[in-house]
């Protein structure tokens, strides 16, 4: 009964596999969408723990019993649906789009601004956050700024326009990120999930350090050796300390996810 379902569902073609990517593709999946994934060749995301993008990396990645796999073609894609687990192919342009003709195709990419989405797309074209017009470039967009507005479908306009402040937890915001204090080589030998206090050495970029303001677990993480700019975000510091939340998907995406499967249903 299930397996018939799943071949009547449209297709979801993702763009992106980071962290709100990740959310998306999850819940989407979970509700039977047969759902593929593109993404660039050296992806950077921070939320390690819940981004699908590290199976460019490993091969494959799990997150909350879901898990993604690396695939290089149509036929593989056909086979990871087989196996009941996601499509990630590595496809900068989502040209895959023109051998699957999917019926829905989300940009989740969260450059906020659109970096080549168009409208003529799919049958139904959802767009991220800011960056967007609806009517324009995408059929709907979600929004996906932290305010009373957030996972609200759009039909008119556009999202809110990005304020910059961080997700908070436990009312911290800025305190609990960190970010490169020069350009250079980001290292570190810690890992997700490990404990830290306050003023602790977490990571170097070039020959600064960087430490962090506030004591608890590390939630996000880029990977070490990457090339970074000036004030690019490396990680989060969660204050709470549960190793936990550091592989859950938060609430904010979530709720995103919830926005771009009402519009789906919406439209079909």
């Amino acid at each position: 009964m299930i397996g018939e379902r799943v071949k009547t569902q449209p297709i979801v073609l993702i763009k992106g596999a980071g962290e709100v990517a990740s959310g998306v593709a999850h819940r989407l999946f979970r509700s039977h969408f047969r759902v593929c994934l593109t993404e660039i060749a050296q992806p950077q995301a921070v939320s390690r723990g819940v981004a699908f993008c590290e199976a460019i990396y490993d091969g494959e990645k799990e997150v909350e019993g879901v898990v993604a796999k690396l695939v290089t073609s149509r036929e593989e894609i056909l086979k990871a649906w087989e196996e009941r687990k996601l499509p990630l192919i590595v496809d900068p342009e989502a040209s895959i789009k023109d051998i699957l003709h999917p019926g829905v195709l989300v940009d989740a990419i969260m450059a906020k601004r659109n970096l080549g989405t168009s409208i003529t797309d799919a049958p139904l074209v959802i767009g991220l956050g800011p960056g967007f017009h609806v009517g324009r470039d995408v059929h709907l967009v979600v929004e996906t700024n932290w305010s009373k507005n957030l996972g609200r479908v759009i039909l008119e306009g556009e999202a809110e326009k990005d304020t910059g402040i961080p997700i908070p937890v436990g009312g911290l915001t800025f305190e609990r990120v960190l970010y490169a204090p020069t350009r250079g080589i980001f290292l570190t030998d810690k890992e997700i999930g490990d404990v830290v206090a306050a003023g602790e050495l977490v990571a170097s970029v070039g020959a600064q350090a960087v430490t962090t303001e506030i004591g608890g677990v590390i939630r996000a993480l880029l990977r070490s050796g990457i090339e970074v700019e000036n004030g690019t975000k490396l990680g989060e510091v969660d204050p709470s300390g549960s190793k936990e939340v550091c592989f859950q998907i938060r609430d904010k995406m979530s709720a995103i996810a919830g926005g771009v499967l009402e519009g789906i249903l919406m439209h079909y």
